[in-house]
């Protein structure tokens, strides 16, 4: 039996679409969006979600039990949460732009890029094999981190690959590899297939 993930972006938090960094309630836009996007969920034996609010705000809004995995909690941006994106490039342009291109670089004194790589990728091999389809409710920067472990591309991409709000990421894990597809669970989207497949391992992320 393959183990079927699933991989859901809650809205907010994205440096990349969103100006304010780190953990905030959901807008009334975003709480109806994640209601609505239930109906075209599949049925999901277990779920699990980041311990953020707007992490478990999306579940309820969805009307889902997810239990809360530290292993799915956000990058720490240290003292840069609560500000926004322009303020920090404003007021530190050198560790900004480190951020946005060095994985290793941690400005914020949190956590690095590498390191919530290596975090979400011992999570992901932790999986115990077989388990039958799970709902991950997790962070934009989270599911990058995945992606970087499961398509086996070097951490630098992070910032390349786009996860906008309620993305949802399907992996599918048959004889120790992992097939990826990406869709969206707003209604009347599509899945969409992506590409690749790969041995899973937790190293990958060091490239």
């Amino acid at each position: 039996m393959p183990n079927d993930l699933t991989l859901l972006c809650a809205p907010g938090g994205d440096p990349t679409l969103d100006p304010l960094l780190g953990d905030a309630h959901l807008s009334g836009d975003s709480m109806r969006m994640a209601g609505a996007a239930r109906a075209v969920l599949s049925p999901r034996e277990s779920a699990v979600r980041a311990p953020s609010i707007r992490c478990s705000e999306t579940a309820d809004a969805m009307g889902l039990t997810a239990s809360p995995e530290p292993m799915l909690r956000d990058l720490d941006i240290g003292r840069w949460s609560g500000h926004t994106a322009a303020e920090i490039a404003a007021t530190d342009p050198d560790g900004f732009t480190a951020w946005l291109t060095d994985p290793d670089a941690t400005p914020h004194d949190g956590e690095s890029l590498r390191q919530l790589c290596h975090r979400s990728a011992n999570w992901l091999g932790s999986m115990t094999p077989h388990t039958d389809h799970t709902l991950a409710i997790t962070e934009a920067a989270v599911i990058r981190a995945l992606l970087i472990d499961t398509l086996a591309i070097p951490a630098r991409a992070f910032w390349h690959l786009t996860i906008p709000p309620l993305c949802a990421v399907f992996l599918t894990r048959r004889h120790g590899r992992w097939d990826v597809q990406f869709g969206n669970l707003a209604p009347h989207q599509p899945r969409r297939r992506l590409l690749t497949r790969r041995t899973t391992t937790v190293t990958s992320a060091t490239a």
